[in-house]
């Protein structure tokens, strides 16, 4: 039997997350109900415990609990977020409610006496996503570490072994969050025997038992997700029961049919390729609302399976397979206590209900990006198809937002403060706001609200395109975008103005009501297009990991009618992201040449995090 760690699930986009984290140091990691008996963890086996971080407050009536008689069973605990404030709740320390909480970078001093930050230095960046925090620790609880907004973001109890903290070491911008855990588990005395070629053998066995005697029928995107688990499920049944259906949705980028054609059958399954980019343009027609779009493309994606399972009689003996990942589940909404951040195509309504009854095999759903990606290199496939950009499923349906009204807002000189430093400003924003709303994510709940647009010295629009300290002065518009949101209630991004059609100060903006057209898809498509070119010919495409282009129907001064945001990122498992570090030069470069189309009225670069900004706009 292995030894293990137990992570208890506390709700939100934690626990599959930590365990992630604790799998890549080679540890077994089991995810366990907060309802699970007391009895269950005396197993020899068990380690040690996480308590995950969580939405819920800890003042709400049915805020998640487990036993609290595992404080008493005499293994290292760690909690983390949540997990930090349930343990000082119920060992009777003060947690107080928060007002605007504190979301993002935060820069964490600790006093270099506890062990679990041993070779961690006394400052460093961890990520922070929270409202609520600790006011005064529990009884046997000393404070060992700090932030500049929180007194009492590290405790420990010496005797217990029991360490908590407010910020979420399992993202992967808390710097030092891997030797935090690895910290644990050396506390915890475990060891470390797990591997993916484990979680291969184990992933065999679970297919074969589900799907039987039947043949597994799966849509293929191209995206590194669906690929390997195209690869994964021919691997385990043979090339003879597996089918892929590459389905033209209208949606993709430019030439990316010819290019998954070309990837997908070489890797040997039997693939259709339909063409149905009409069918689901048609069904986006008059449509406006994110939500809305995901939904009718995840109906759209199952109408198009219906009508070529019955043209094809594959009712009877065959399962329909997704390349689902972790994130797509818990941003539905698709783990206890979870709030619902936006629903993937692959969590549909009617796909949820085929997933209930049975009818959906999901083989990679309990990983994460980089793990996908370990996965696709141990099955074989080529470096370009497995490090490919991550690309949503529902294509470039949620990069063109929409809107249902027309707006003008217009003024002689639209207020918009010059920003060197964060400042409060009681009287005027030192921002404009852009009347388009966002999805975004604050204390693991969804926020719909407008982006900001900034005016900032830290970066001269008329600097030279060879400005080398371009990425320190991105990484200063990042934080002062994380400071913004977190002071104003209103906004949930911040954005910087790159280039423009028209010369000047914005003086007017014209919020135009367009939805998803054919259009508007090939404005965007050669944008995309144009920035994907740049970062293969100056050899960025490796520096960041994905590269969102996105489409608004806004337009300024009397130009265009549209407007291009670029979202470069830099993450590895899309759980937290940062601001993609490229230099000036190439943001220069893009920009200029996507104003070559007269459509496009302004060029912005998105600074902002993830949390508070969801990677994707929608």
């Amino acid at each position: 039997m292995h030894e293990k760690i137990i992570i208890l699930d506390f709700g939100g986009q934690y626990a599959h997350l930590i365990a992630n984290r604790i799998r890549r140091q080679n540890v077994l990691a089991e995810i366990w109900s907060i309802e699970t008996p007391l009895e269950q963890f005396q197993d020899k086996s068990v380690k040690g415990l996480i308590l995950s971080g969580g939405p819920q407050s800890v003042f709400e009536k049915d805020s998640p609990k487990c036993d609290k008689g595992i404080f008493d069973l005499g293994i290292p605990i760690l909690g983390i977020c949540y997990g930090h404030q349930f343990v000082t709740h119920t060992l009777g320390g003060k947690v107080l409610p928060g007002k605007k909480g504190e979301f993002g970078r935060a820069e964490f001093t600790h006093n270099k006496q506890c062990p679990i930050f041993e070779g961690v230095p006394e400052q460093s960046i961890f990520w922070m996503n929270h409202v609520d925090e600790v006011g005064e620790p529990a009884t046997g609880f000393e404070v060992v570490g700090t932030t500049e907004n929180c007194a009492n973001a590290a405790l420990w109890n010496r005797e217990k072994r029991i360490f908590t903290v407010q910020f979420h070491l399992e993202v992967t911008h808390s710097e030092y969050g891997n030797k935090v855990f690895e910290n644990f588990l050396n506390i915890c005395g475990i060891k470390r025997d797990w591997t993916m070629e484990r979680f291969l053998e184990e992933e065999k066995k679970r297919v074969k038992t589900q799907v039987g005697e039947k043949n597994v029928f799966l849509f293929v995107s191209g995206g590194v997700d669906s690929s390997v688990a195209f690869a994964l499920l021919v691997e385990i049944l043979g090339a003879k029961r597996v089918k892929g259906l590459f389905v033209d949705t209208g949606l993709l980028r430019k030439n990316e049919v010819e290019f998954v054609e070309k990837s997908l059958r070489a890797i040997g399954a039997d693939l259709t390729v339909l063409r149905e980019g009409d069918r689901f343009l048609e069904n986006l027609r008059d449509i406006y609302e994110p939500e809305q779009k995901r939904e009718i493309i995840g109906h759209t994606f199952l109408d198009v399976q219906k009508d070529f399972f019955d043209k094809h009689d594959l009712h009877e003996n065959w399962l329909l397979a997704q390349g689902t990942i972790y994130p797509d589940t818990i941003e539905t909404g698709g783990t206890a206590h979870a709030d619902k951040i936006k629903t993937h195509h692959n969590r549909a309504p009617q796909v949820q209900k085929l997933i209930d009854e049975g009818k959906i095999l999901e083989p990679i759903k309990e990983l994460y990006k980089d793990e996908v990606r370990a996965l696709g290199e141990l099955l074989g496939l080529p470096a370009e198809l497995v490090w490919r950009h991550p690309f949503p499923g529902p294509g470039l349906g949620v990069r063109i937002l929409c809107s249902a009204e027309k707006l003008q807002i217009t003024n002689d000189e639209l207020p918009m403060g010059k920003v060197d430093a964060f400042t409060l400003q009681k009287d005027e924003k030192p921002f404009i706001t852009l009347p388009i709303k966002s999805v975004g994510v604050q204390g693991d709940f969804r926020t719909y609200k407008y982006p900001a647009i900034l005016k900032s010295s830290i970066f001269n629009l008329q600097s030279s395109a060879t400005d080398a300290t371009a990425p320190s002065r991105l990484q200063e518009l990042e934080k002062l975008s994380t400071n913004l949101i977190n002071h104003y209630s209103d906004i949930n991004r911040c954005l910087f103005l790159l280039d423009t059609n028209f010369e000047g100060n914005i003086r007017e903006i014209l919020l135009n009501k367009k939805c998803v057209q054919q259009k508007r898809v090939e404005i965007l498509q050669r944008a995309d297009d144009l920035v994907m070119r740049v970062l293969h010919e100056m050899k960025l495409y490796g520096d960041v990991w994905q590269f969102p282009v996105v489409l608004l129907p806004v337009s300024f001064n009397g130009t265009g009618e549209e407007s291009i945001v670029l979202r470069p990122i830099d993450s590895v498992d899309a759980m937290s992201a940062s601001v993609g570090k490229l230099p000036w030069e190439f943001f220069a470069k893009v920009a200029a040449g996507i104003l070559q189309d007269e459509a496009i009225s302004a060029v912005f670069l998105d600074v902002t995090s993830k949390p508070p900004g969801t990677i994707e706009w929608e």
